[in-house]
């Protein structure tokens, strides 16, 4: 049966061992025993399907991938230790020496330095594009590509790319479509109904929720993850630990509570910030002045939880916006139970040039926050005294 995704968040992808415990069993374990030295072969064989060892299989590991992969209306999933695993992975699985990627500007920090630093030590040729502007990504596509990344809504500055045009041009180049859903969760956006190929996601943020545990995650077809992700993953081994994808299955049993409230109060957040003195700009999705807000009420079903300020004076008076938090805690993680704030310029993103960092709106003055599941009036609270203090 076809459950709901709020149902398939507690449900999918469960089966219970012949003790019937109510729980996903935790198979705390790295290796498995075989009947026989005959059936030890025929698994190494492929001949018939029994569990390995951990790095290539678990089954707690197993629940979370096939969970997964229903929510997000995919054919398949495997899960990594985290979610720069799951984009170094998802990438090199793929490409080879002379291959040509194409990126979006806009990414996470490390991100960026994948695609710029390491994949040029392969003989990987890139080309980052403004993510917006399709006329970049039609002329950056004109040439054969193995590969696009993108990330939408983009990290820091909630960029909101479209995903059908940017995925029709792709195709046309020969390009398989990473999207990083990380911000918008598999709950709000769905990157595959849209054009995408592959899905990416750090599971260390909204899925587990509550700052515990690290993992990531790729999903896409059959083909792919089975032929050309499975592979790579068992023989370079960036395996999840069988107790961590027990903690990220318990935290999708709630994902959908957590990031429907939080999105709320992301929201009204946003629109107290708007138009205060010291507030230089605000840019959420939902709201008519974000410069992409229409596209993003096509691809997406909600604003997310994160919201990007800019406040007036730079650097010093970001900082003391940020010290003066009595609440709302300082932090690079995103997606938590907490409300957390971020400066991108000196930490997320401060090993990118000043120059990128302006062609992404990353100023000096910018804050990432991070909204989560406190009373939305003592955030306010919390907002209106750091703002008193610029």
């Amino acid at each position: 049966m076809a459950y709901r995704p709020a149902t398939q968040l507690v449900h999918g992808g469960q089966f219970r061992t012949e003790f019937g415990e109510t729980t996903e069993p935790l198979f705390l374990t790295s290796g498995f025993v075989y009947d026989n030295a005959e059936q030890a072969e025929a698994t190494f064989k492929g001949e018939i399907a029994h569990y390995q060892y951990s790095r290539f299989g678990n089954p707690t590991v197993t629940m979370l991938e096939t969970r997964l992969a229903l929510l997000e209306g995919a054919e398949a999933c495997r899960t990594t230790a985290t979610g720069m695993a799951a984009l170094h992975a998802s990438l090199l699985c793929h490409l080879k020496t002379g291959d040509r990627v194409v990126a979006s500007r806009a990414l996470f920090g490390s991100c960026h330095w994948v695609v710029s630093n390491l994949l040029p030590r392969y003989g990987i040729q890139y080309e980052f594009v403004d993510g917006g502007d399709l006329a970049q990504w039609k002329a950056a596509l004109a040439r054969p590509t193995a590969m696009v990344l993108l990330e939408t809504p983009s990290n820091p500055m909630l960029d909101i790319l479209d995903l059908p045009a940017i995925s029709e041009l792709s195709h046309q180049a020969g390009a398989l479509v990473v999207v990083d859903n990380v911000f918008a969760t598999p709950l709000l956006q769905k990157p595959l109904q849209l054009g995408a190929d592959i899905v990416i996601y750090s599971c260390t943020k909204h899925i587990d929720g509550q700052g515990r545990v690290l993992g990531g995650a790729v999903l896409g077809t059959k083909k792919y993850i089975e032929d050309t992700l499975v592979p790579f993953i068992r023989n370079t081994g960036p395996a999840i630990s069988p107790f961590n994808a027990w903690m990220l299955l318990k935290g999708l049993e709630t994902l959908a509570l957590r990031v429907n409230a939080a999105t709320l109060s992301a929201e009204s957040v946003a629109n107290f910030l708007a138009g205060k003195p010291g507030m230089k700009r605000v840019l959420y999705p939902t709201r008519q002045d974000h410069p992409q807000h229409e596209l993003a009420m096509k691809q997406m079903s909600g604003g997310s939880t994160m919201v990007a300020i800019e406040v007036e004076g730079g650097k010093d008076a970001a900082f003391r916006f940020m010290n003066a938090f009595k609440l709302i805690a300082i932090s690079n993680n995103l997606g938590d139970s907490k409300s957390l704030a971020t400066h991108p310029a000196t930490t997320t993103h401060s090993k990118l040039s000043a120059e990128d960092r302006a062609q992404l709106g990353i100023t000096d003055g910018a804050i990432r926050l991070s909204i989560g599941l406190e009373d939305v009036e003592d955030l306010k609270d919390d907002l209106s005294a750091a703002l008193a203090a610029i």
